[in-house]
């Protein structure tokens, strides 16, 4: 057999012999697509080119820190100047202060914040200071929302509402998920009677309000009152996971979304990651004051990181920041996006092939049904073999999408007309291919 001469199937047969798959994230690895990932040499604005020189329309964008394209001048000056002053100092900085303060300023539930390096540290934190505070060790999740590889979060649900979740990966010990319950999405009735059961001993109730790891599913209205209802009147604390929500969907994330729809609701504890850190290594978990107190130094819960508030991560958050809450920013994210769905949906209803989505900002997700899923059974439903197909369809004209059924997409202020007209007439040619 004649080795290949794509340079990206190269540098993927090299990468196999020193990486596990060749890849430092599964999802990059295509497995469940197929073929060949796409490396990238470089990316600028709403675009980034591979390994070849191939330029593609990125709907990934680092799976959404991207939020202003890649490269912004304003946030790579930001960078560069930091990077001069120093990498890491292990003390502490006035930008730490500062990019605490902007967060605190657009999140309102939370009154202090604790800066870490990644979604996962920042999810593990959250729910050891939930079980600190509250003196409990069982917690909720709900099946197809991922908040991070920590042990006892990569759980799958258990035989029935009494019986504890199992791992979902190998090297989790039983005994490690064995406080973790694992409920349905947007099923009001097993939450319901998972407080009935276990009401005084639950820490929390942690959830994507937007499900962006099973696509984009959303919290139903009903559900996510219930959620803080009973967490209220248990004693429980409500967390939100807005790794991937938080400053993407709206300047408050998600959470302003309810806070508009639910009166008097505001989530205990809140995950933040990605867009805070505008494409650095960059996290925060926050909440009321009382709570956070309870961290260390302060209080018995400990938590600590050599790279916590790194001073060039900082900067590029601090800058991102100060550019989203720009006036009318989201209204025009939000209005690109929603023209996006709305094109994609008509190039595919043209071809009789189902098609549903949804998005909010510069968030958004598709499925090939004909009615938007309310939990993970119902995203099952979707056609695999199709997506794939549609996928590469896209790939092969230069548009990048999710690399897997199961993943949300992203838009940025840096998606021009011209970029989305090039993407709608893309899938309208595979479309026509998938009849």
């Amino acid at each position: 057999m004649t080795p290949s001469t794509d340079r990206n199937d190269v540098l993927f047969e090299r990468a196999k012999r020193v990486i596990p798959g060749g890849v430092n994230s599964p999802v990059r690895a295509f497995r469940a697509v197929g073929g060949t990932p796409r490396f990238v040499r470089r990316a600028q604005g709403a675009h980034f080119w591979d390994a070849t020189g191939k330029r593609y329309v990125d709907y990934i964008g680092s799976w959404g820190p991207m939020i202003l394209g890649h490269g912004h001048p304003a946030v790579l000056d930001a960078v560069q100047k930091a990077a001069v002053d120093g990498f890491s100092y292990g003390a502490p900085t006035e930008r730490e202060i500062e990019l605490a303060e902007e967060i605190l300023k657009f999140v309102p539930s939370m009154e202090m914040v604790r800066l870490v390096s990644s979604g996962t540290e920042a999810g593990m934190s959250a729910l050891r200071l939930a079980r600190g505070a509250t003196g409990r060790s069982k917690i909720i999740k709900f099946e197809g929302c991922y908040h991070g590889h920590a042990d006892a979060l990569l759980v799958k649900a258990g035989s029935g509402l009494a019986t504890f979740g199992n791992p979902t990966s190998a090297g989790v010990p039983a005994e490690v998920v064995q406080h973790t319950l694992v409920l349905e999405y947007n099923s009001v009735q097993q939450l319901e009677e998972a407080f009935a059961l276990h009401g005084p001993d639950l820490a929390c109730v942690m959830i994507e309000p937007i499900a962006g790891n099973m696509n984009f599913v959303r919290a139903s209205v009903p559900f996510m009152k219930r959620c803080h209802e009973l967490c209220r009147q248990h004693g429980a604390l409500l967390v939100f996971d807005e790794v991937m929500t938080g400053f993407r969907v709206a300047l408050g994330g998600a959470q302003s979304v309810y806070a508009r729809l639910i009166p008097g609701f505001n989530p205990d504890l809140t995950v933040l990651g990605k867009v805070i850190g505008g494409g650095m290594p960059l996290a925060a978990f926050g909440g009321p004051r009382a709570v956070m107190e309870q961290l260390a130094p302060l209080g018995p819960v400990y938590q600590a990181g050599t790279l916590s508030g790194n001073p060039v991560a900082t900067a590029c958050g601090l800058a991102t920041l100060r550019e989203i809450a720009k006036p009318g920013f989201y209204e025009a994210l939000g209005q690109k996006t929603r023209g996006l769905m709305a094109g994609l949906k008509s190039a595919a209803e043209a071809q009789g092939i189902a098609f549903c989505a949804d998005s909010e900002g510069g968030m958004f997700g598709f499925f090939l049904l004909t009615e938007l899923p309310q939990n993970y059974a119902t995203v099952m439903k979707t056609e695999g073999a199709k997506f794939n197909r549609l996928f590469h369809g896209l790939l092969d004209r230069g548009i990048y999408i999710a690399p897997a059924l199961y993943e949300a997409g992203f838009v940025s202020a840096a998606h021009s007309e011209e970029d989305i007209a090039a993407t709608l007439a893309a899938a309208r040619e595979v479309f026509k291919t998938l009849r």
